[in-house]
């Protein structure tokens, strides 16, 4: 059994001519069938993440096959592919620091915005429990600004059915608001 000084681990023995020279005629697939489970390996440690590490040495060597020509001339290709995978490896971590600490910049914002008020609370509770066409009424009279013969053109009523769901909206929302005035402020 002879042995071949130099040889790699995981890298398939070199041709030699009949001059004892060797001669660069590795192909693209022994490449990758000899380095793709030592540089997963090397990955896998890195980012703690069997699945990630493939992928990152999928994406490596993809590049490198794109490249072979000039890639299969080079003294240590698999380096350079080690060297892609690793970079690869940093961008990932790059962006998820990136959008971990966007988020926490969200979420900051996000948890000074207070919430509703109590009073907030009892008048959306109440404006619930109206029939849909008073609180229509109600809503585009207090809240919209519009006046009675602009709620009338959009709804297509008359302007006394108008005032008649303002009055019976304004009667039944000061009726339970009346109910619920405990821990509501008066402004």
């Amino acid at each position: 059994m002879a042995a071949t000084m130099g040889a790699r681990a995981n890298e398939p023995p070199a041709a030699r001519t009949a001059g004892g020279v060797v001669a660069a005629t590795i192909t693209f697939d022994d490449f990758y069938h000899a380095h793709f489970g030592s540089v997963t390996a090397q990955l896998c440690a890195y980012t703690g993440d069997l699945g990630h590490a493939q992928d990152l040495a999928q994406e490596a060597f993809y590049r490198a096959l794109a490249r072979w020509d000039r890639l299969v001339r080079y003294d240590d290709p698999v380096a350079w592919v080690r060297q892609v995978a690793w970079n690869l490896a940093r961008s990932r971590w790059r962006r998820l620091r990136t959008a971990r600490n966007h988020l926490l910049r969200q979420r900051r914002t996000e948890a000074e915005v207070a919430g509703p008020t109590p009073d907030r609370v009892a008048i959306d509770a109440a404006l619930a429990q109206l029939p849909a066409n008073h609180r229509r009424a109600v809503v585009l009279h207090y809240l919209a600004d519009l006046s009675v013969s602009q709620i009338a053109a959009q709804e297509g009523v008359a302007e006394g059915t108008v005032k008649s769901w303002l009055h019976r909206g304004r009667t039944t929302l000061a009726g339970l608001l009346d109910e619920n005035t405990e821990g509501v402020c008066d402004v």
